[in-house]
């Protein structure tokens, strides 16, 4: 998967870039950003697309506080999403802030997502022996993330990887939906 920030409108291009590329923890909040991300006006970004979906555009918001670093304006946003996409966001924020069980539960709450084979895919990809099963198990990931909490190792690098192509990833689908 190749994830192009230039392939979205410029309203939403501008915020799709971060230092961090995708911390397993809390991570430090991107502040040059903070007050695009508050003024966001979703019909602007998603310009000259037109939203046909609020709720999944909603999501891409979250999505981008996450990206940021912004733990608690992500969950503010998904946990009023009520479908398995804001579940999906919910889970991975409170997977980042370490609340272990709780990204669990909000994981058991997608289901089964559409995002599941191509991120089972691109994980076998970045490391065939961490990721050798399929179908995609976001619990086996809270857990790999959690015994990784505080290391620096090549795990922590594969795990950081993956993190990416699942924020990407779903990030594409919420997106997708917003305007289809």
């Amino acid at each position: 998967m190749s994830f192009d920030p230039q392939a979205y409108p410029s309203g939403l291009a501008q915020l799709l870039t971060d230092e961090d590329q995708s911390a397993l923890g809390a991570g430090k909040s991107h502040r040059e950003v903070e007050d695009a991300l508050a003024g966001l006006d979703l019909v602007r970004a998603f310009s000259p697309h037109k939203i046909v979906d609020i709720t999944m555009a909603r999501a891409c918001h979250s999505g981008l506080w996450l990206l940021h670093n912004y733990l608690e304006e992500s969950h503010a946003i998904s946990q009023k999403i009520g479908n398995a996409s804001g579940s999906f966001w919910h889970g991975i924020m409170h997977r980042r802030e370490g609340d272990y069980a709780n990204a669990k539960y909000w994981f058991r709450r997608v289901g089964d997502h559409d995002v599941y084979p191509a991120l089972a895919a691109a994980a076998h990809q970045i490391d065939a022996d961490l990721f050798a099963d399929l179908p995609w198990n976001p619990s086996a990931f809270v857990d790999l993330c959690a015994a990784a909490a505080g290391g620096d190792s090549a795990m922590v690098t594969a795990l950081r990887r993956v993190a990416r192509c699942e924020w990407e990833l779903l990030f594409e689908d919420s997106y997708r939906q917003a305007i289809t």
